[in-house]
């Protein structure tokens, strides 16, 4: 666990034609404090388009079994390093619940 991670929650916000989710900034806006985590790349993957390059990186991070961890839906963002990652996917590591993983992806440019 050598990485610190954030989470981010979204506020719905009206426009007047539609509701959107509306993100803060994640020095501000983040929910609870910074956490350990366990960061494990999945895969890198480049994809071209109007002539730029736009890079998606996937990873995996370990994060221990909290009432803040358990609360966090794929609505919500994780904030690692800087990077935003949107959250695809959340599992319990094991049987015992002591330990979650959230599966993310952020696009990198």
């Amino acid at each position: 666990m050598k990485h610190r991670v954030q989470f981010l929650r979204g506020q719905m916000s009206d426009d007047g034609l539609q509701n959107a989710i509306v993100w803060g900034d994640p020095a501000n806006d983040a929910i609870g404090p910074k956490l350990w985590a366990k960061r494990t790349p999945i895969s890198d993957a480049e994809k071209w388009r109007a002539g730029q390059v736009s890079a998606n990186i996937t990873a995996r991070f370990v994060v221990y079994w909290s009432a803040l961890t358990s609360s966090i839906t794929p609505k919500d963002r994780l904030v690692c390093n800087g990077t935003v990652y949107d959250i695809m996917g959340i599992k319990d590591v094991e049987d015992d619940k002591m330990w979650l993983e959230f599966t993310t992806s952020a696009r990198i440019s």
